[in-house]
């Protein structure tokens, strides 16, 4: 819920899926990285609404929906799973990585607003 609350804070829509992502086997990523995530929601975020400075990160591989975002210059970022089941069972430890990171960066007064930055591989 608090990805799509993002959404709806940067200005974004949101809609009811037809069928929602359930279980521990949701397959998220973009181009070679690819997760296997667990999820329980019945929305998901409109790409047609996302402003200029939004950015996609992650795609639910399954129906196209977007799964992941940040924002171009600020420290935000949001994933539409739960990257603490681990079903993968670490495939998104680097999100807690990123996450640190960035209120480390922004601690020290040298955020960049970019957490991929921070990224450390996948």
């Amino acid at each position: 819920m608090g990805h799509q609350i993002l959404g709806l804070s940067l200005g974004a829509n949101t809609y009811k899926l037809k069928f929602g992502h359930r279980g521990l086997n949701q397959p998220c990523g973009r181009e070679e990285h690819v997760e296997i995530t667990s999820q329980n929601h019945g929305f998901a975020i409109s790409a047609d609404s996302l402003q200029a400075e939004i950015e996609v990160t992650h795609l639910n591989l399954n129906d196209r929906t977007i799964a992941g975002l940040r924002h171009k210059t600020l420290p935000l970022f949001s994933v539409q799973y739960h990257p603490e089941a681990s079903p993968g069972p670490h495939d998104s430890d680097y999100l807690f990585e990123r996450f640190v990171a960035s209120m480390r960066s922004h601690q020290s007064g040298h955020s960049s607003g970019d957490p991929s930055a921070h990224q450390s591989t996948c």
